[in-house]
């Protein structure tokens, strides 16, 4: 898998940035683009808080929880998108800045 090693592996980050930035925005509630980055804890917090979303969505509150890692998702995937790549890189791969 040379490819995928050339993606996620330069000093540029363009790609990891593009792809962390789309897939946050399409499947941001799941914590996805959390583990694309590295950060094992938080994907699994956004990705267990949709589950137990879904669980309870016969109960109101679980429509509120889905919605929310929804927005989180949406949110960051537009931040991640509008940084330069050089600020991506710094922030979120170097500095490993784990929420928004």
């Amino acid at each position: 898998t040379q490819g995928a090693r050339e993606a996620f592996g330069g000093p540029g980050g363009e790609n990891k940035k593009m792809l962390v930035g789309i897939l946050a925005i399409i499947f941001g509630s799941l914590g996805v683009h959390k583990f694309l980055l590295g950060y094992q804890k938080e994907g699994i917090i956004l990705l267990v808080a949709t589950i137990i979303g879904y669980a309870t969505m016969c109960l109101i509150i679980g429509s509120f929880i889905v919605m929310a890692t929804f927005i989180i998702g949406v949110i960051e995937g537009i931040i991640y998108l509008t940084k330069s790549d050089e600020e991506f890189y710094n922030t979120y791969q170097i500095g490993k800045k784990p929420w928004f």
